[in-house]
Parts: structure tokens; C-alpha cells; sequence
């Protein structure tokens, strides 16, 4: 049997590549007869560079950025021909804030502005931006800041909580920086398919993982909303609804995508899915023109996995937490959504499973392995994750793959 592992990465614990290779281990361990093809994947968020210069190649340039707290932090850009690609992760990831200092409302994303800053000046015509694991909820105020965006009294730079103090005229600098930002092309490469505002957007959604508090966490949806209307007013004509406009494709079966003759200006960008990826990022690379896209199925393609798919019998995925969020534009949904279309079994194997056998059948999922059940699993996993998760692997491959007779 021929069996594809194509995992995300797990959490900060592993890498793709690093996830990938203790599977194979595992599989390896369990099913000595059976053929293994490694594809690591990622979907936006950390290890998206590193994925896609181990299929792509490339040059991987460094530079030194402001982190979520202002302090310097080393990031790259990988150019690829005329296209650039950075990972929000390397200059404002979550795992750059240490645990006692993680408040989303003052952690800020201009690091990214400045990411991108460096990525044009290398002459790139298209930057393709991977959104996903960071830990600021400022719906990308403090990239345009970084970006040069002036105004404002500071207050884009100052993080998440800062957002509902802002002026009517604060972001009438937004239309020069979107006309400056017109000759490159833009592609965002989301990791999450939500909204900026709502029960699932930037703020209710993903801030308490952030380290927001439930008041937190309401402050900050009040603060986005706010930022959300100013951007509106600045912007004016020049984000008008099309009325024309189809729907954007985007995930494959999650309910309808607004469309923008529905809406208009920022509040039909605001209901993007994918605006509220990387705590607004997604938002506010819109506000520059930017297009929003599934971050896995950038780095699927990338990589070559439907060729990959044809030749196998059995899917492996897996990521850390498999659970509702994995549904809307992670990995292991676009990688069970291809497996389905060349009639192959996905089974995933995931630090946690919170997804129910209900909902897996829908998205096309076989099976779903956890490797920490218990507390004592939990803490094994937390100590030697590449080992454990090996070693469950192992468990699945001697269950699912048939002995040659």
C-alpha cells in the first residue's frame, strides 16, 4: 500500500517537516511493507515559508523587524522568481510573546509592515503574504503603520485596544498608501476562513487563545468594529461595491460568501472570508487591495499534492488541535476535501481530536486519532511530542494497513 503523509505542522512543537518525519517514523514502525510518501504542508501560518522553499526553492533573505512587543526579531523573505513570500508568524507570532505578557490589546502587527516593506524592495512584483499564528488582534493597524501609514497619534501601532479611540479623519492617509500599493500584487494566503467581526471572528474567536480575557475580548470587537468604520469613511469611493461581482471561492462548502454588491467599502471587506485571519490581518492587507485567499490550498498546489494524491491509497494528516477551526480553510480540511476527489480514505492523527465522527464523515474524514488523551498523555506529548506522536502513529498504521500475504 502506498500511503501519503501530509501533515501541518503541531502547534510550537513541531514543524511540518519535523511532524512529517515522525510519522513516516511511526508508519515506518507499524507497516514495514507499505510505501511512504512524505508531502509536509502548511496553511498560512507558521512553517509556511519554510514549506514552500523545500518545494519551491528559492533565496531566503533575512531581515530584522519589530516583534509583537517592539522588540527586533529575525524574519525572511524567500523570493522565487518575480514573487516574494513572508509569513506574518516570523515577525508577529504568537510564539514570539512570552506566556506572562500575552494581552492581545497592546501586542501590535507592525513588523509585518515592515516585512512587507522589505519584500518590495527586493523588486518583487507579487508577494504572496501566509497569514495564521500570531498573537495581535489589531485587524493589520499596526502593518500599515508599518507600512508608513502616519496619523492617528500613534494609536494604529499601539496594538488592538487602542482601535476604538480613533478619529473620524485618522486613516485619511489609507487611500495614498492603497495607491502606492497598486503596482504589486497582493496575495494573502489566510489559514482561517472567518470574518473579521462576529461570534468567529478576530476578536471572539481567536483572543482568548491569545491571552484576552472575556472583557478583553469584547473591548477588542468593539475596538475592530470601530476601525472597521473609520477605514470605511477613509476609503470613501475608492472601495466601491461592484455590483457585477460573483462570489469569492473560498473554502469549499462553509455557507455562502458575501458578495460584494451586498455590502460596501470596509464592511464588505470587514465580511470577507479570511478578514479575520491572524487577528485581522486579513482585513487589513484588503484595505491595501490585497486578495484573500486558503492558505493551504496555496501551499497544496505549491507542492504538487493532487499529483501526489494519484498515486496513493491512504491519506495521513494531522496538525495539533483538530477541531472546529480546522473545518474552515486548515489543512487537514483541503487535504481531505483533495483526498475525496481522487476517491481516497483521509485518516488524521492530531495532538487532540474535538472534532465528532459527524462532523469528520462530512468533510470526507475516515478516522480521527488523538495522541494525548489523558493528563499523562498530555504531559508525555508535551515533553517528547516527536516520540509520542510516533508512536501513535505506529498504533494507526498497524490498524489501518493490510498485512501482505
Amino acid at each position: 500500500m502506498r500511503v501519503l503523509l501530509a501533515p501541518d505542522g503541531f502547534g510550537g512543537l513541531l514543524s511540518p517537516q519535523a511532524a512529517a518525519a515522525a510519522m513516516a517514523a511511526g508508519w515506518r514502525a507499524g507497516a514495514r511493507h507499505d510505501e511512504i510518501v512524505v508531502a509536509p504542508l502548511a496553511d498560512g501560518g507558521p512553517g509556511f515559508v519554510d514549506t514552500l522553499r523545500a518545494s519551491i526553492g528559492g533565496r531566503l533573505l533575512p531581515f530584522v523587524v519589530r516583534g509583537p512587543w517592539g522588540e527586533d526579531v529575525d524574519a525572511a523573505v524567500l523570493l522565487a522568481g518575480d514573487t516574494a513570500y513572508v509569513e506574518s508568524a516570523q515577525a508577529v507570532g504568537l510564539a514570539l510573546v512570552p506566556d506572562d505578557r500575552r494581552d492581545p490589546t497592546r501586542t501590535t502587527s507592525v513588523g509585518l509592515g515592515e516585512l512587507l516593506r522589505h519584500a518590495r524592495e527586493t523588486g518583487a512584483r507579487r508577494i504572496v503574504v501566509g497569514l495564521g499564528g500570531s498573537g495581535t488582534v489589531d485587524g493589520g493597524a499596526g502593518m500599515l503603520a508599518g507600512l508608513g501609514l502616519a496619523g492617528a497619534g500613534g494609536r494604529l501601532a499601539g496594538g488592538g485596544g487602542g482601535l476604538d479611540e480613533l478619529a473620524d479623519d485618522d486613516l485619511a492617509g489609507l487611500p495614498a498608501l492603497r495607491a502606492d500599493w497598486s503596482g504589486v500584487e497582493v496575495l494573502v494566503a489566510c489559514d482561517v476562513d472567518v470574518p473579521l467581526l462576529g461570534l468567529q471572528g478576530a476578536a471572539a474567536g481567536f483572543s482568548p487563545q491569545k491571552g484576552a480575557t472575556p472583557e478583553q475580548a469584547q473591548h477588542l470587537e468593539r475596538a475592530l468594529a470601530r476601525f472597521a468604520r473609520v477605514a470605511g469613511a477613509a476609503l470613501g469611493e475608492v472601495e466601491r461595491p461592484n455590483l457585477l461581482a460573483e462570489p469569492v471561492a473560498f473554502g469549499h462548502h462553509h455557507g455562502a460568501v458575501p458578495t460584494a454588491s451586498a455590502r460596501s467599502g470596509a464592511d464588505r471587506l470587514a465580511a470577507l472570508p479570511g478578514a479575520g485571519a491572524a487577528g485581522g490581518l486579513g482585513f487589513g492587507l484588503a484595505l491595501l487591495g490585497a486578495r484573500l485567499v486558503p492558505g493551504a490550498a496555496v501551499v497544496a498546489d505549491a507542492v504538487g499534492l493532487d499529483a501526489r494524491l494519484a498515486g496513493a491509497d491512504l491519506v495521513v494528516t494531522g496538525e495539533g488541535r483538530f477541531d472546529w477551526q480546522s473545518l474552515h480553510g486548515k489543512v487537514v480540511a483541503e487535504v481531505a476535501h483533495r483526498a475525496l476527489a481522487h476517491g481516497l480514505p483521509t485518516i488524521v492523527v492530531a495532538g487532540e481530536v474535538l472534532v465528532g465522527r459527524r462532523e469528520q464523515a462530512a468533510e470526507g474524514i475516515s478516522a480521527a486519532y488523538a495522541v494525548s488523551e489523558t493528563r499523562a498523555q498530555v504531559a508525555a506529548a508535551l515533553a517528547d511530542p516527536a516520540g509520542t506522536l510516533t508512536a501513535r502513529t505506529a498504533a494507526v498504521a498497524r490498524t489501518w494497513s493490510p498485512r501482505p500475504r
